[in-house]
């Protein structure tokens, strides 16, 4: 669904109460009106002592941000909407440490309210199947250390990437953390890509199982001819890099992948930039809560 642009001022004067982003969590949720979570009807009475539907027919009492991402949240609605905004619009992302200063709250509780909104990006980003000629590699993230670089480097995670390739240019992207590049977890990752599209990869043999599910081109490439081959994922694996220390500077093996789960959500929406902040409130309105381990 197409999303409305707005600019930081306009966002901030529209949802500066609580009452304002109640009324707009009810027509992300609701955009058709009032629909009873219970029983399906769609007549309520909305109650003037507390933020909630009654419905007529079962008397369920409903309120906009149970079931959503902002259950049981003890932060007033516009912290959640400034922070909504901020982390959409930068596509740089934002720290936790940067967006704590900027709404008033603990570190511990932006960083928390990244963690959701990055796992929303992540459930949101596994409904594509990515399609036509798709490219596959590996890549390997995490800080300099002295030793041996790339594949076998002590200290790094690796991450499989494949990102569709169109005629002007890059399409989706999906990628996923790993343990390590075997053929068992190429084989699950290569699920997200359909079953007629044709997979591009170089010679690594964890990667032949693509071929049991896809037609593979799989060739041996040199340092200097692999951007040939492989052009926009080897393009993607630099953004994301750029992404990670840009922004963040070093992410720990236990967060990575929630930080590629909105890398990945900013790259598929790039071309509605100025959309990305209602795109995520809507995602955050029909995800259900996310608990944080």
């Amino acid at each position: 669904m197409k999303q409305l642009g707005m600019n930081f001022l306009d966002w901030q004067r529209k949802f500066a109460t609580q009452k304002a982003c109640l009324r707009e969590l009810e027509r992300h949720r609701w955009p058709n009106g009032f629909q009873c979570p219970v029983c399906g009807h769609d007549r309520a009475y909305r109650l003037n002592s507390r933020p909630l539907h009654q419905c007529t027919k079962c008397k369920h009492q409903a309120f906009v941000i149970a079931g959503t991402v902002f259950e049981n949240t003890k932060l007033q609605l516009p912290k959640w909407f400034a922070a909504i905004y901020l982390m959409g619009s930068d596509k740089g992302g934002i720290s936790a440490l940067r967006l704590s200063k900027m709404i008033g709250v603990s570190w511990r509780t932006a960083h928390s309210m990244l963690r959701k909104l990055r796992q929303v990006m992540g459930d949101r980003d596994r409904s594509h199947w990515l399609d036509g000629l798709v490219e596959v590699d590996d890549a390997y993230i995490g800080g300099k250390r002295k030793g041996k670089r790339g594949r076998g480097a002590a200290g790094k995670q690796s991450v499989l990437l494949a990102v569709e390739r169109r005629r002007k240019g890059a399409g989706y992207l999906a990628a996923e953390v790993v343990d390590t590049v075997d053929s068992d977890q190429v084989r699950k990752f290569s699920q997200r890509i359909a079953a007629d599209a044709t997979v591009r990869s170089d010679a690594l043999a964890a990667l032949k199982v693509l071929s049991q599910r896809h037609e593979h081109q799989a060739r041996v490439t040199p340092a200097d001819k692999v951007d040939d081959w492989l052009p926009m994922v080897h393009i993607v694996i630099g953004n994301l890099k750029r992404f990670l220390l840009g922004t963040f500077h070093s992410v720990s093996k236990r967060y990575l992948q929630e930080y590629i789960h909105e890398f990945v959500y900013r790259f598929n929406r790039r071309r509605w930039e100025s959309q990305l902040p209602q795109r995520i409130l809507q995602a955050a309105v029909d995800h259900v809560p996310v608990p944080l381990r």
